[in-house]
């Protein structure tokens, strides 16, 4: 029976990395959850109040400003761990 070939390259081994969990800070579940409701109870009053103090000037800018504050939320969100 033939003799079997050994390598003769080294095998390669991958550096040793240590698995340490990333935590996200304290204030980034708090933000993304109010700028959630920031941003729906913002459309919210818009439609339930369009003519309310402060509301009348933007007219339909309050549709953005509400949509702002919740994709803020949600690129918030891609950050939490």
């Amino acid at each position: 029976m033939p003799k079997s070939k050994t390598r003769k390259k080294a095998v390669y081994t991958p550096p040793q990395t240590s698995q340490q969990v990333k935590m996200s800070p304290r204030w980034l579940a708090p933000v993304m959850v109010a700028s959630w409701i920031i941003g729906i109870l913002w459309i919210a009053v818009y439609y339930i109040a369009p003519t309310a103090p402060g509301l009348a000037y933007l007219h339909n800018w309050n549709l953005l400003i509400g949509f702002v504050f919740i994709i803020f939320g949600v690129v918030l969100s891609t950050r939490w761990r």
